[in-house]
């Protein structure tokens, strides 16, 4: 029982040492400059391309969205998990005695993550196992599944957990060899059909792809206030794989931008905007012609599509 205590308040600490950062990170004087600094360079900035065509309050403490190919979108933030289909009507909402930090959905299954632990969902919203906590004092910000495995991104201890369907972890990419530099509580990653691990390696400003056993295979990006780099602190925040290649959302400079499969820009979806510069959306496509952003500052899915020519 002790040490039970003892561990609940030691990752009370985690936690609240993350929130410590992500304040100072929004009120820092030297961040407000930067942030103004970069605001006089986008003016020469390409348009933004898409423009959102919905925003829709879901529940106060939204942070992830995921969608799955038949258009189901899953939603998970303080204490539950919704299920809304294409049309953007809600068709379930479970209460979760945990706060939902990331959500991904393959098959029949949704993944939804708290800081320490994966339930695991049927698509009628019914809780049929969970898996964790894997390392002590974790903090999961991401989660992504394909058929074989499920990556879970912890950024706590800056390390991507590979599970196999059964629960049991099949690898650890970042434990050895080199570390991973994610400086704070923004760590992404998806998981690709041909079981290719794409993580955002924020703190080197770029997307890694590597195998299931952590070994690097390429890597794209730059630090930069230009349109085609990734600016601020840590970036990429989040991205999604699409048909055209990636959508990422960065902060510090709050924007969405659609980038090729080689990295290269191809346009903006939204840089001109309100939202919050510290708190970027998380995004979710499951076909690259609608975009979806969970804006925690707001609470509301923004429904992103693009304009018309």
């Amino acid at each position: 029982m002790k040490n039970s205590k003892y561990y609940m308040v030691f990752s009370l600490i985690i936690i609240l040492a993350f929130m410590a950062y992500i304040i100072f990170d929004t009120i820092s004087p030297d961040k407000e400059n930067a942030t103004s600094d970069i605001k006089n360079e986008i003016s020469n900035n390409p348009p933004d391309k898409w423009q959102a065509q919905y925003e829709i309050f879901i529940r106060s403490g939204l942070k992830s969205v995921a969608v799955s190919e038949s258009g189901d979108l899953f939603l998970g933030g303080e204490s539950f998990v919704s299920c809304y289909n294409k049309d953007l009507k809600e068709k379930w909402t479970l209460e979760i005695p945990e706060n939902i930090t990331a959500v991904s959905v393959y098959g029949d299954t949704v993944y939804a993550c708290s800081a320490e632990s994966v339930f695991l969902l049927d698509r009628e919203g019914k809780v049929i196992g969970d898996w964790g906590p894997y390392e002590a004092n974790c903090l999961i910000t991401s989660v992504s599944a394909n058929k074989n495995y499920v990556a879970v991104a912890d950024a706590s201890n800056k390390i991507v957990f590979i599970i196999r369907k059964d629960g049991e972890v099949s690898s650890m990419v970042g434990h050895f060899g080199e570390k991973l530099h994610i400086p704070s509580p923004y760590f992404d990653v998806c998981l690709t059909d041909d079981n290719k691990l794409l993580m955002a390696n924020t703190g080197m400003f770029r997307i890694e792809t590597r195998t299931i056993e952590g070994k690097m295979q390429s890597a794209f990006g730059v630090s930069g206030i230009e349109y085609d780099n990734f600016c601020g602190c840590c970036n990429p925040a989040h991205f999604s794989i699409i048909p055209q290649g990636y959508v990422t959302a960065e902060k510090g400079l709050n924007r969405i931008k659609i980038l090729d499969s080689e990295g290269y820009f191809v346009e903006f979806v939204s840089s001109v905007n309100n939202f919050t510069a510290s708190v970027p959306l998380d995004i979710a496509s499951a076909d690259g012609k609608t975009i979806y952003g969970a804006n925690p500052a707001d609470s509301k899915l923004y429904v992103f599509t693009r304009k018309k020519d």
